[in-house]
């Protein structure tokens, strides 16, 4: 992807709404350790309960869940600002006060995100890795589910989709290793819809191709 055009200054202009993680030390074992913990009395215009979404990618999820769902705050992460980028200008023409994005990897969240802070977390097609070699760095590999559970409040639970069987088979197995409680699985979700369902721009794609949608509910 090429980089966008003044992107430094997009990037400023949103700094309201917007946290770019601060990642000087590159061993993320010792990144993660010099917190730098969101407000959410500062981010945030009233406390509300709060969901994350690690992948935000264009943010179209995320900005109409913000819509949507005025009585949630809404933390929206992405690795990659070229892509971030999209959806903070959306949410900032929008003037949606119950989103903030972040910067960030997965990996250090805890250095931004309070433990036990979070009552839902979104993995909306995130990145399948089908290659052996890249397991660990699957979104839903034991390594990270340990982080989720960090942050998610006793009895939260996480919200995924894919359109990825190998991956969504392979989730289950990672969530039951974690001892995570597996409340409902769905493999077609266009033949088993469920209410208050905000379609993904991958996921719009997908279903337009005929492309099972798989989806998973889980509780930590």
């Amino acid at each position: 992807m090429h980089k966008k055009s003044h992107l430094e200054e997009r990037l400023a202009a949103c700094g309201s709404i917007l946290t770019v993680a601060d990642l000087d030390e590159k061993d993320m074992r010792l990144a993660v350790l010099r917190r730098k913990l969101l407000n959410y009395g500062e981010i945030f215009a009233s406390p509300s309960p709060v969901h994350l979404e690690v992948g935000c990618g264009k943010g179209a999820f995320v900005n109409q869940m913000a819509k949507l769902r005025p009585d949630v705050n809404f933390i929206a992460v992405e690795k990659i600002s070229n892509v971030m980028i999209e959806a903070c200008e959306s949410a900032f023409r929008q003037g949606l006060k119950n989103v903030h994005f972040l910067i960030c990897a997965a990996e250090v969240l805890p250095k931004y995100i309070p433990e036990h802070s979070v009552e839902r977390l979104y993995l909306n097609f995130s990145n399948p890795l089908p290659k052996q070699g890249f397991v660990k760095q699957r979104l839903t590999n034991p390594k990270f589910l340990k982080i989720y559970r960090q942050l998610l409040v006793p009895g939260g639970t996480i919200w995924q989709k894919t359109d990825d069987e190998a991956f969504f088979d392979y989730s289950l197995e990672s969530y039951a290793a974690e001892g995570m409680d597996i409340l409902s699985v769905c493999r077609d979700l266009a033949a088993q819809p469920f209410e208050g369902n905000v379609v993904t721009e991958h996921e719009a794609r997908f279903m337009a191709e005929g492309k099972k949608i798989f989806r998973a509910e889980v509780r930590v």
